[in-house]
């Protein structure tokens, strides 16, 4: 069936006129031409009137920015600066130059050998002497962008974390947040050699940065801050006000960093008190032929289970049928025979991104197609597109929760017998579900075990087996580090929706200017979903509207770009410069916008 057909039988599905309705009322009259026309012509005045009266950014559609032919999928026009469009442009031509390019290089390079390595053990900051090379990072970026110190007003939290206020003309509108992370995961020491270049070089090849972070998050971080120098430079001045943020541990879950910049920005401007946030996120890529930006709209939970079976101990010569290591492995298979089953469910962020395939991706099979488009009002045609989709196992996880055995311990002498062994298993929980539902499903598959061992059996405080039948040993699940999180609010992206239209396009503007070509439909935007939580996850109280993204190319689906978290971490030049145009489009675009 051809695209044109599935978007006709579409519209029937979507459309709530029962069948025979249509054929039993009359044939309305046919207007008069010259009524069409003069009706046409009204409009369009109209709409440029109030564009040009209210200085409102224009979207490519007058029906509020979306293309009503989008069908499941609605796009919105690039988003051009208008009252600051000579601005924008001139900025476009400064960003093109060989010479900006270099100065963006000294930035992002500068940064990157600034080793901001974060670790799981780190203690308080001011005690712990590793936090420290945070200072010298904030020195760096005192000296590299002097405008933004001069004009923004700056806050520190918890000595490292940051907060750059810019100062609009009109304190009636809400802010823009901008996120940013400063640290970076540790570089493992026996993978050093494998580097093609010195892993906090940040050297530069002639096409690329290399270095831990120049992905992860200090495009960002360095991205933001070249934006509102340069603008700075060029003399330009919000009326809305830009505020930055950035935390210092977002890689060992934003204790120290986020976990305080968050009340911090409450107090500052108030539950609900911005208009959008922009984090670190995932960026743009090809997908089934069509190149498709996927802002993560939501965050899956996150849950860590400790496991921990203990029995009486002894001479190894005189083992029992099971010690505790072995019944620990035994209820480790058990997990892992049982993985989390996974719906795909109407409405979700994974569903949302495979109607944009449906709806966009001119290589996506024509069979899985249809069922994506059908499944909408077909239970049948929903079930079909989740087997097919599923079939990729980067898909599946990102849509269901999962399971992953990452710690085990157990036993200290070989000729004694193990008395407790403990593993944990780390879950990321569906957006569709939540922590007690992923504890009330540990509980119940471990329960046919523990009684077959003979354990009690104890899971998150609450006795499940007889607690006063005599028994073997015991076994304990426990939140294990008591850091378990709920998966985030989903950041609306229907048609009343501002800010996830604006975000839109702003991308296509981006992605168009920074090649230097026109059109609406050059790149998709789809919503998306993150596969692993950020800075955000305390964000929550500042405003509905929050979008992980970072313009990253390369970025596939919830992936990000290859090199992330790994060896020879390196950013494009060409990439990190659009980077750049990204973040001073959307400060231009969302200081221009009169409805969010």
């Amino acid at each position: 069936m051809s695209l044109a057909r599935e978007k006709v039988d579409d519209t029937k599905l979507m459309s709530p006129i029962l069948p025979g309705a249509l054929a039993s009322n009359p044939k309305p009259k046919a207007k008069s031409f010259a009524v069409k026309v003069s009706l046409i012509v009204t409009a369009l005045f109209l709409s440029v009137a109030l564009t040009r009266d209210l200085g409102i950014a224009r979207y490519a559609f007058l029906d509020g920015g979306y293309d009503a032919s989008a069908g499941v999928c609605p796009q919105v026009g690039e988003l051009l600066p208008q009252k600051n469009g000579a601005l924008w442009k001139s900025l476009g031509n400064i960003y093109a130059t060989d010479k900006f390019k270099m100065r963006a290089v000294d930035w992002l390079g500068g940064a990157v050998r600034i080793p901001t390595e974060s670790y799981d053990n780190m203690g308080p900051v001011g005690t712990d002497p590793r936090w420290e090379k945070f200072g010298a990072l904030h020195d760096f970026l005192r000296v590299s962008f002097p405008r933004v110190h001069s004009n923004l007003e700056l806050t520190n939290v918890n000595t490292y974390g940051l907060i750059y206020v810019w100062k609009g003309s009109d304190a009636s509108v809400k802010p823009l947040l901008l996120a940013a992370h400063q640290d970076v995961v540790p570089v493992e020491p026996t993978t050093a050699e494998a580097w093609l270049h010195s892993p906090f070089s940040g050297y530069f090849d002639g096409e690329k940065v290399w270095g831990r972070g120049s992905l992860d998050d200090k495009s960002g971080l360095i991205g933001i801050m070249s934006s509102i120098e340069t603008l700075l430079e060029n003399g330009f001045q919000p009326r809305r006000t830009v505020v930055v943020a950035s935390g210092f541990d977002e890689e060992v879950s934003g204790v120290k960093g986020a976990q305080t910049l968050a009340p911090k920005l409450v107090e500052m401007f108030g539950e609900g008190g911005f208009s959008m946030l922009v984090d670190e996120g995932s960026g743009y890529g090809e997908q089934y032929g069509r190149v498709i930006a996927t802002p993560g709209i939501g965050e899956k939970g996150y849950l860590d289970v400790r496991i921990e079976v203990a029995s009486p101990g002894g001479h190894s010569s005189l083992p029992p049928p099971h010690t505790s290591i072995g019944m620990l492995a035994e209820l480790m298979v058990h997990y892992e025979k049982n993985p989390f089953e996974v719906q795909l469910t109407r409405g979700s962020p994974i569903y949302k991104s495979a109607q944009c395939l449906a709806q966009h991706a001119p290589d996506l099979p024509s069979s899985l197609r249809k069922d994506i488009l059908h499944a909408e009002h077909s239970n049948r045609a929903l079930r079909a597109a989740e087997k097919k989709l599923f079939e990729n196992r980067v898909l599946k996880s990102l849509a269901g929760t999962t399971q992953a055995i990452d710690l085990v311990q157990g036993g200290v002498k070989v000729n004694a017998l193990p008395e407790s062994a403990w593993a944990v298993v780390n879950h990321r929980i569906s957006t569709e579900s939540s922590i007690e539902a992923t504890k009330a499903r540990d509980t119940d598959l471990l329960r046919s075990l523990a009684a077959g061992f003979n354990l009690s059996y104890n899971a998150f405080g609450a006795s499940i087996s007889d607690a006063e039948a005599p028994a073997y040993g015991t076994l304990k699940l426990t939140d294990a580090f008591g850091r378990g999180l709920e998966p985030a609010p989903i950041t609306p992206t229907d048609a009343s929706a501002e800010p996830w239209k604006l975000l839109s396009g702003t991308i296509k503007a981006t992605y168009n200017s920074h090649r230097n070509i026109r059109g609406d439909d050059t790149v998709v935007i789809s919503p998306g979903i993150m596969s692993g939580n950020t800075d955000t996850r305390y964000y929550w109280a500042l405003t509905d509207h929050i979008f992980r993204y970072g313009h990253q190319e390369g970025a596939n689906g919830g992936s990000l770009p290859s090199g992330v978290h790994t060896v020879n971490e390196a950013i494009d030049i060409g990439n990190f410069v659009e980077i750049i145009t990204f973040f001073t489009t959307l400060i231009l675009n969302v200081d221009e916008s009169a409805l969010l």
